[in-house]
């Protein structure tokens, strides 16, 4: 029985399967882009995030830790000195997965795979960001001082009003003829 068993095997082997994993992380990690089959993208994703959280801290134990995955020195000097760097204020969620369709031969679903922070088209414009705040469910301080300098700027502006013109039929008085 299979009960709780949630992992895609991918119809490989384990050796093939972590093989394939470590083949696409690097070809995903120079090229900042890949194509690939929906199955295989979500499975990478669980593979490479880890590896690009542990790029975050620059020491000798999780560079050897990521190389013992990666089994590449260029690509992984390339995460540490690229990569890192980039994503290093993002809490997570450094890839994105669009899908493209479906492929003629066999039907299988299509995916492009990118790394989040290298689309100059999404950064350009995400670079006119809010500042986040938290939703609370109490007021709070914060609301009731909101609420309190609401209030002081109604008092100070003072309501005026424009006086209407009663005749419409005549023309007003600074523009003649």
């Amino acid at each position: 029985m299979r009960h709780g068993k949630k992992f895609n095997h991918l119809g490989r082997t384990k050796s093939h399967r972590k093989a394939m994993l470590s083949n696409m992380a690097c070809s995903l990690i120079e090229h900042k882009r890949i194509n690939t089959t929906l199955a295989k993208a979500k499975a990478l994703r669980g593979f490479v995030e880890p590896l690009i959280t542990k790029s975050k801290n620059d020491s000798t134990h999780s560079r050897r830790v990521v190389f013992s995955y990666l089994n590449s020195k260029h690509i992984v000097s390339e995460l540490f000195r690229e990569i890192a760097p980039k994503v290093a204020d993002r809490p997570g969620g450094y890839t994105r997965i669009i899908k493209t369709g479906n492929r003629l031969g066999d039907n299988a679903e299509m995916c492009m795979m990118e790394l989040v922070d290298f689309n100059e088209i999404y950064v350009s414009e995400a670079k006119v960001e809010k500042k986040k705040t938290r939703r609370r469910r109490s007021g709070g301080a914060s609301a009731t001082k909101a609420e309190t300098t609401e209030v002081e700027t109604k008092a100070e502006t003072p309501k005026t009003e424009e006086p209407k013109a009663e005749n419409t039929d005549e023309a007003p008085a600074d523009k003649k003829d």
